[in-house]
């Protein structure tokens, strides 16, 4: 008994295969050429055209994508090289922002190095501390040391105001302040130091009225 053979269908389609390229990114070329010309000229783009070619000669099918009604689908290749490219770009763009983040920190650093603004505070804290020892040293002297608790405790709050300026001051490493804080800062070492000049100026009546 002899048995049929059966052909196996092929597996690789060329017509579905020329349709597939030419949706994504192959040549715009579709097969059969006349079947397209007749039932799909709108989306194949099929014209029909003389060839020349001796006893061969006659009306051939040609495909023209700009004469379709439809777009190309986007190739999966064109769509990972996109892809790649916004990931390239948005690299970049941390690596600016990382720089500029370094180039701040370094003009902090180059500020936080020079104390710009302590000349301009220089010469009021010492003037304001003259009046504080002078006051301080008259108030002992005048009340022949019964105001020494009053002027110990005026000594002491102004070692501490004396202590933050001189921190402010300091530069360097562990030290820095940007000169806008260190303004800000003498601003309040100025008022508290104004108090405390009140303050002794008070206790030098006290000490000129009852001593």
């Amino acid at each position: 008994m002899i048995a049929n053979a059966k052909k196996t269908p092929s597996i690789h389609d060329d017509q579905k295969e020329k349709q597939w390229k030419s949706m994504e990114n192959g040549p715009w070329d579709f097969s059969p050429d006349w079947y397209y010309y007749f039932l799909h000229k709108n989306y194949s783009g099929a014209e029909m055209y003389w060839k020349w070619a001796g006893f061969k000669s006659g009306y051939r099918v040609r495909f023209k994508e700009e004469k379709s009604n439809v777009k190309r689908i986007m190739p999966v290749r064109v769509t990972a090289e996109e892809t790649q490219r916004q990931k390239v770009s948005k690299v970049e763009d941390e690596r600016q922002k990382v720089e500029e983040l370094y180039q701040e920190e370094l003009l902090r650093e180059a500020d936080r190095n020079v104390d710009l603004t302590y000349s301009a505070y220089k010469d009021v804290f010492n003037r304001m501390q003259d009046c504080i020892t002078d006051g301080l040293l008259y108030c002992l002297q005048k009340s022949d040391g019964k105001l020494q608790y009053q002027v110990d405790e005026l000594s002491r709050q102004n070692e501490i105001i004396c202590a933050n300026v001189a921190y402010i001051h300091k530069t360097g490493v562990g030290y820095g302040l940007e000169n806008a804080k260190r303004q800000q800062a003498y601003e309040e070492a100025k008022e508290q130091m104004g108090r405390l000049v009140s303050r002794t100026a008070r206790l030098c009546a006290v000490a000129a009225t009852h001593y």
